[in-house]
Formats: structure tokens, sequence, C-alpha cells
């Protein structure tokens, strides 16, 4: 487990590991540290992993099967459907729910011959920056224990970081991939809205919701997006792209290309210790030939606000359908249809969830419509302009994925606004559907793990592979101290 994803598949390849043992040694590793962790909410049984193990196995003797994650085990987090597998969004209102069908990116990790050996723990419906709003209970930092994984796929994040899974897959709305990716001392990328396909994935914000990667290291995350990237006609926000080859840029050479990096990101709120960190990487990328430069982004200090009316009004739209009636859990005592679906959904949903409906709902309210809701909306185009601009003149867009480090657990809870600020750096990304990636690029004092984040122009994941993969030529992985104590046999 603490080979890479395509490390292993290459070894699963020639034989030198089978895929069998591939899997016992995921399994081994989650029995080992998910006390500790708790980064899945379901574990798929060890007969069920086992004998999917051996259908892959025989289908790349038989040749079938050929690409880089053929026989890998990997981790989905709770929100993508999985046919007869439990998907609960960490939620008690979805707590019993098994879907009739699988999520379209989980169906193409399939097809490229995935092991799924669990659904990852999760903020409840997406809806966090830590991970601590799950039913199931909280997911821990495998860095620190104490401190929090980041969120919403904080559990996915932990589980690549522990060493429980080669790679996971993620959803980003606002910062989700990246953040956790920062927080945990591994890498993730949120790719252009539209790449993968949302087909079964549990929707929070439709407008925001991206499905991508979390690996190790920049080559799986390439391998990863290559093989869950594609056209779905289930999708309407669908895009036919012309080339899906991203691993062709893994090359260690950013000879003058142009990266910007905007003020506004290193301004107040900042922690020191990750501004010193993201600059010093900055630095690196300047010594292989990049051409940095300052610049202002401007309209940063609006994102927050467009993006928590917009998601929050998308989320109160979306989550009406959890009414009791059709599925998933329903209140026992209740007198009559209206009484069922209030106490069904004050029961089924968790604080922070209530909180986003409620707001998503005054925003799209008669009279507050145009005040909030469209002026959030107008924002959002206002931003895009901002980032077509500064495309216009740089590649890529450089700056930190968070400005702390994680916080500790329970820290974030107490305040809800200061964990909603924690998404300064990220949420711009999804508000104009740009892709951007998360790498370690070193620890602060207290040994917590810091993320750079790289950002480009819709449809540029190349370049952001590019620059991430020179950058990480220079510094080895990390593995986390949970990770170094290793497996025993016996587990």
């Amino acid at each position: 487990m603490s080979l890479t994803a395509v490390e292993l598949g290459k070894k699963i390849k020639t034989g030198e590991v089978s895929v069998r043992e591939a899997a016992k040694a995921s399994l081994a590793a989650i029995a080992a540290r998910e006390e500790a962790v708790h980064s899945f909410v379901t574990v798929v049984p060890e007969e069920a992993v086992l004998a999917r193990a051996v259908e892959v196995q025989r289908l790349i003797d038989e040749g079938a099967l050929t690409g880089p994650l053929a026989g890998v085990p990997v981790a989905i987090k709770d929100n993508m459907c999985t046919r007869g597998l439990l998907t609960t969004c960490s939620s008690r209102i979805l707590g019993n729910f098994v879907p009739p069908y699988t999520a379209e990116a989980v169906l193409n990790l399939e097809k490229a011959g995935a092991v799924i050996v669990g659904k990852a723990n999760m903020d409840e419906f997406a809806m966090g920056s830590t991970t601590e709003t799950s039913w199931f209970g909280v997911t821990r930092n495998p860095w620190n224990t104490e401190h929090v994984p980041g969120g919403s796929s904080g559990g996915s994040c932990a589980a690549v970081a522990a060493e429980e899974c080669s790679y996971a897959l993620g959803s980003d709305t606002g910062g989700s991939i990246r953040q956790p990716s920062s927080f945990c001392g591994v890498t993730g990328i949120k790719p252009t809205y539209g790449t993968v396909s949302r087909y079964g994935l549990i929707a929070y914000g439709s407008s925001l919701d991206q499905i991508g990667p979390i690996a190790k290291d920049v080559t799986d995350c390439a391998a990863i997006l290559e093989a869950i990237a594609s056209h779905d006609a289930k999708d309407s926000t669908s895009v036919k792209r012309e080339d899906y080859d991203f691993t062709a840029a893994l090359v260690d050479d950013v000879k003058g290309m142009k990266i910007g990096i905007p003020r506004d990101y290193f301004g107040k709120g900042l922690d020191g210790e990750v501004k010193d960190a993201i600059l010093r990487a900055a630095a690196v990328l300047e010594e292989k030939g990049a051409v940095l430069e300052e610049f202002d982004l401007s309209l940063v200090e609006y994102a927050i606000p467009a993006y928590y009316v917009i998601a929050s009004a998308e989320a109160s739209s979306n989550l009406a359908r959890f009414d009791g009636v059709k599925y998933a859990y329903r209140s026992e005592e209740f007198e009559g249809l209206h009484q069922m679906y209030k106490k069904t959904r004050s029961e089924g949903f968790g604080e922070e969830v209530k909180r986003r409906i409620m707001l998503g709902s005054f925003v799209l309210s008669s009279g507050y419509y145009d005040a909030y809701y469209l002026k959030a909306l107008r924002t959002k185009a206002l931003i895009k302009q901002a980032f077509d601009k500064a495309f216009a003149r740089y590649d890529l867009i450089l700056g930190p994925a968070a400005p702390t480090t994680a916080p500790r657990l329970g820290e974030s809870l107490s305040d809800p606004i200061k964990m909603y600020l924690g998404d300064i750096y990220t949420i711009s990304v999804n508000l104009a559907g740009l892709p951007g990636i998360s790498v370690p690029c070193g620890t602060d004092s207290k040994g917590l793990p810091i993320g750079m984040q790289l950002i480009g122009d819709c449809f540029q994941e190349k370049k952001l592979f590019r620059a991430a993969y020179a950058y990480e030529q220079t510094r080895a992985y990390e593995h986390c101290p949970l990770a170094k104590k290793g497996v025993s046999e016996d587990e």
C-alpha cells in the first residue's frame, strides 16, 4: 500500500503482485488503521472484494484489461451511487439507501479494472470543510489524529494518506477535493466542470459539483482522470472533449510557462508558514524556467458570499427530494403527510445541512430572489471574467489551497462562518468552472502538511499536470506517521 496506484498497477501487470494480494493488503490496512482514522462509512465484505479480485485477475491474464489501474484497490466517496452497496452521503436520511445503479464515473473505473474496497466518509451531503458533520462520526487526519482531515472529501483523502487504499474518488463543490488533499498531504485535482459525468453523484450544488481523483502523486491523478473522464448523454452538463490523453502531459519541463501569483491570495488571513511554503514552491518552478509574476485578481472578497448563496440555493432545491416518501429514512411517528415531511427532514438532516437548506430557501423566496440569488449569479459571471482576463496573460495561477494547515477537531464547528472563510482560495475555481490541483509542498512546525494550488483555464488540465509534475520531481512523497508504522501479516 506504500506504492502509488500506477506503481502497483505495473507490478500486477508483470505478475509480481496478484490482484488478490493487493486487495488483501488494502483490507488489512483498513482493519489496522480504521479505528484511529475512520475513513470509511462502509467497507466492502472481504469475500466480495476477493471475488472481484479473482474476476479482474482473469481479465488481466486474458489480456482484456491492459490499463494502468487494473487490479488496484480504490475507495469511493459515499455520495456516488454504487449498485448493491450502501450509499449514504454520510446522512441519517440516506442511512439505509442501496442504489439500483452505479454512477458513471465509478462504472468507468470498474471498466478499467478497479477493485472497490469501500465507501469513504464525508461531510453530510458534502456540506462542510472538516468531515465532522457526518452522521457516522468524524474522520481524523492520519498525520495527527487530533486534527481534521479537511472536507468534504476528508474520508477519501485520509484513506489515501493512511495507505488504506491506493487512490480514491472525491467530489469538489467549493474545494472539497483540493482542501482535504492539502490537509492530508496527498494530491487531488478538480477537473474542468463537465469533464467527468455527474450521473449518479448525489447532488449538492449542480452547477458547481465535479468528481475528481485523489492519489499520492500527479502521475496517478492523470491516469485516474483518463479513466473516469468521458462524455455522458445521461448528464446534460457533460462535455465531449477532443483529448483525454492526460498522461501525455507528465513531462519535467516548465520553461517559458507564465504563472500568475494573485496578491489578493497572500494578504490578511493567510498563515505565515503556509505562505512561506507556497512561495518556496513557486521559487522552485521559477528555477526550472517558469516565468512568475504577481498580479491583482480582484473580486476575491465577493467569492465566498456568491458561492454560499448559489450553493445553498441549489442545495435547498436538490435536497427537497428527501421527504420520507420514496426511499430511505422516514420518521416513525407522525400524523398526516405534512407532519411526516417535517419530522422526517428534521430528524434525518444534520445541523449544517439544515442551515444551508434554510439559507437557500430564503435567498430563493419571493422578494429576496433578486436581492440575493440573481446578484450572486451576476457576481459569478464577473468572477469568471476576472479569470478570463488573467488567463489571457498567464498559463496558470498559483496560490495556497487553504489559509492554514488542518485545524484541531471541534475548532471549526463552533464557528461556521470561520469554516466558510476557509474556502477562500478554492471556491472561485468552482464558480468559474475551472480545473485546479493541490500538490503537497511541505509541512508546518507542527508536522502538518501544506498544499500548493495550481489553477488552469477551462480544459487546460494538461498545463496543470505539467507544472505539478515538474514541481513534484524536486521532492519525495512524504508518508504520514500512521502509514509508516506498517501492517503486520496477522492483520
